[in-house]
């Protein structure tokens, strides 16, 4: 029984030794936080911008129908992947009565020029008829005034009776004779004018007539060109969602009825993509980028941005923010246009792709881990001695304390200091340190929720053997 009593005696008196020495090491331990560490040091720094989209051809038509009504694909002359070239004819429409048309006008501009024709013959006649009246007037006059002398002389000898009666009478008949060939030729010259004037106004009349026999022939070869789908570029066929004897509707934009084929240029291929409003200020034109497309794996390409949108895009919806009702809260990326540079024979417009667009190199920079970096309010970086009442703030005073700091905690001895820091542009796992650190110092890396939590002069136990847990 004695022997029993001690063994019991040791087992407690070791009990209470055992959660003495823990509640000491407990009480030793109190307030210490455990963190991860790392150094601050120098790398080459690149930002890259990543975003989503699809390939898309720089230059690219939709081709529909430009017919006054519904019209029937009656051929069509290429297929899709085709090459083609500017004003090929891909595509015909039904065209028997745009056909007709042209032929009928064509008749009638021939019988206007035939009308014409024949008033310009008639008109010519009209003014050699004039110039033959003008010609006899004339000569008409000076038989006439050599009549007057004639009948004169013969007067002045008959007065003086040295010629007979019947000369005298014979000249004035000549006389009277001229007068009335005289008056005879006027009479002619204004029927003549008033009938060149007649045809001058038959060939005007029949002018007009072609022009507008012309213009309708114009028109007509108008509504029937439009039967006729013509490629405006140089390209290739992307799109060819129609059939022979299917119909198509003129006049729809973005609609399935009204499209017949897309042309495409790829002589410049383009990744089209959104980028986060986040990112968007960091992209320039010129930029360099890598893309890659889901549909050739393994391989990247290079391009270089062209293009970058203006007016933001709704992510839900696709529309342009000015456009639309919904709510400016949401989130809007804005279109960005980059050229590939060695885009393969193999690919093919609306493909999904990838882009990594450098927006910043920077060689032999100081960085840290990203994650290192947090946010504290001034005022929760005061020191706060314990027994010391609560001082009463101005709003001023209020406001300063709340103004919020960028920095990470540095190791001094055995605290955590929050010192304040400028950084610069970010990478990919790493952000840029213009300001606040030297190269070589330790600062608290880990884990994300000490980072959070940790005060200013903490104490901590580095222990970076302890695989840091992802924590949500």
């Amino acid at each position: 029984m004695k022997t029993k009593w001690k063994v019991t005696l040791g087992v407690i008196a070791v009990a209470f030794a055992g959660a003495g020495f823990a509640g000491y090491r407990q009480y030793q331990n109190k307030g210490i936080v455990t963190v991860q560490t790392g150094r601050a040091g120098k790398l080459d720094l690149v930002s890259v911008v990543t975003a989503s989209g699809e390939i898309k051809p720089r230059n690219y038509i939709n081709i529909g129908s430009n017919a006054t009504s519904p019209s029937r694909i009656s051929e069509i002359l290429v297929k899709e992947g085709e090459h083609v070239r500017k004003d090929q004819l891909l595509a015909k429409l039904e065209s028997i009565q745009p056909e007709a048309d042209v032929e009928a006008q064509k008749a009638s501009v021939a019988s206007s020029q035939a009308d014409s024709a024949a008033s310009e013959a008639g008109l010519r006649a009209a003014d050699e008829n004039l110039k033959t009246l003008d010609a006899s007037l004339d000569r008409a006059k000076s038989q006439l005034e050599q009549a007057r002398i004639d009948f004169a002389r013969t007067q002045k000898l008959f007065d003086e009776k040295l010629i007979a009666r019947a000369e005298y009478e014979t000249k004035r008949v000549s006389l009277s004779g001229a007068e009335a060939a005289v008056r005879e030729a006027e009479t002619r010259i204004p029927q003549a004018r008033a009938q060149r004037a007649q045809l001058a106004a038959a060939l005007s009349g029949t002018q007009k007539r072609i022009v507008m026999a012309e213009a309708n022939l114009r028109r007509s070869q108008d509504v029937l060109k439009r039967t006729m789908a013509v490629s405006p570029i140089d390209g290739m066929v992307t799109n060819l969602p129609v059939r022979v004897g299917e119909t198509v509707v003129p006049g729809i934009q973005n609609s399935s009825a009204s499209l017949i084929m897309t042309i495409a240029d790829m002589s410049l291929v383009t990744a089209e993509v959104k980028v986060d409003e986040t990112d968007i200020v960091n992209v320039m034109l010129n930029q360099m980028a890598e893309i890659t497309i889901d549909a050739i794996p393994n391989k990247s390409f290079k391009g270089k941005v062209i293009e970058i949108g203006n007016t933001a895009i709704l992510r839900s919806t696709g529309l342009a923010a000015s456009q639309s009702a919904i709510s400016s809260q949401e989130a809007k990326d804005f279109k960005v246009v980059i050229a590939l540079l060695d885009a393969p024979p193999e690919i093919r417009p609306g493909l999904s792709c990838t882009t990594k667009i450098t927006t910043a190199t920077r060689p032999n920079v100081l960085t840290i881990p990203i994650q290192a970096l947090t946010v504290r309010q001034k005022g929760d970086l005061e020191a706060v001695v314990e027994g010391t009442a609560k001082p009463v703030l101005t709003p001023a005073q209020e406001k300063a304390r709340k103004e919020e700091l960028t920095g990470v905690f540095v190791i001094e001895g055995e605290k955590a200091v929050f010192r304040e820091v400028k950084t610069g542009i970010t990478g990919a796992t790493d952000i840029e340190v213009v300001s606040g650190l030297k190269d070589g110092e330790q600062i608290i890396t880990g884990s994300y929720k000490v980072i959070r939590t940790l005060r200013n002069q903490a104490k901590v136990k580095i222990d970076n053997k302890t695989e840091t847990k992802s924590e949500t």
